[in-house]
């Protein structure tokens, strides 16, 4: 199995080509964010000729946090509005941001039942992300909605539930391993007990934080591998908008943006080599002597 890692919109400054040159210089596999009206062609051709993917990305009803009082119709008609022009820009999939954490599990299995059978309408892959102010907000809820949609696919990304939860959620080994299941895409993003976003996943105070995420997504590779997949997709998400630390009054960032997700992505391609000649050994024990 290979491990594609993509940049990130979210934060970028500059146009589609300044995203493009990153990708090249650092070595992502394509772009994860969302598709203006009216620049799919341009998305696909620029993308196509440089032979990078895209990864759609869609929030229903609202922004990050949803209308509060958007009900579930609105939020399949506001999915259906985005995705049907965004498939100009032949997206390898869509990750999508939906529901809301206000309703009850009964709405949100109505809710992404239907959004399924739209995917499967449209011949597309959506890919349901857990975050925060949306359905998927916590571990428990999740593990109740997966229970009732055996085919739905997750974009896990678990520093939102770290936040929630106050901790890191080793507690919850079983639904990490539910999780693991129906990854089909990961934002790979540390948080910690009081926040979705690490100052720096390098520093030395965040290293427990760090080695929890990565626990958590060798869990999925593992898991991914045995699905018989081919590649596992993967996003440094490192992301501005009260996210990343700032000095107080003069709100200099505590850190480069950039240089964050370029680490992450470098630290997890590492990460992936590690965890395949360990798997690799596992298999073949004779290889340890080698």
């Amino acid at each position: 199995m290979e491990l594609k890692i993509f940049k990130t919109l979210w934060g970028h400054q500059g146009s589609l080509d300044d995203a493009i040159a990153d990708c090249l210089e650092h070595g992502f596999n394509g772009i994860e964010g969302q598709v203006a009206s009216g620049t799919q062609c341009e998305f696909k051709d620029k993308l196509s000729g440089s032979n990078l993917n895209l990864i759609a990305e869609i929030c229903t009803a609202g922004s990050y946090v949803p209308d509060r009082l958007a009900a579930p119709q609105v939020h399949l008609e506001s999915l259906r509005r985005q995705v049907e022009p965004a498939l100009e820009s032949d997206p390898l999939f869509f990750t999508v941001i939906a529901g809301c954490d206000a309703w009850p599990v009964t709405k949100s299995v109505d809710f992404f039942g239907k959004a399924m059978d739209m995917a499967n309408e449209l011949g597309v892959i959506m890919s349901f992300e857990t975050h925060r102010s949306r359905s998927f907000f916590n571990p428990w809820v999740t593990r109740d909605i997966l229970a009732q949609l055996p085919d739905l696919k997750l974009t896990c990304d678990f520093s939102h539930w770290c936040v929630v939860c106050e901790r890191l959620i080793d507690t919850e080994p079983e639904i990490i391993s539910l999780c693991a299941s129906r990854a089909h895409h990961v934002h790979a993003r540390v948080g910690y007990d009081q926040g979705p976003q690490v100052p720096h996943p390098a520093a030395p105070e965040y290293q427990e934080a760090l080695e929890a995420h990565e626990r958590w997504w060798s869990q999925i590779w593992q898991a991914q591998s045995a699905r018989g997949l081919e590649f596992s997709t993967m996003t440094p998400e490192f992301g501005p908008d009260g996210y990343l630390h700032c000095e107080p009054y003069t709100r200099k960032p505590c850190a480069d943006l950039k240089e964050i997700n370029y680490w992450m992505a470098k630290r997890e391609r590492q990460q992936f080599s590690h965890w395949q000649r360990v798997k690799e050994n596992r298999l073949n024990p004779l290889a340890l002597d080698k």
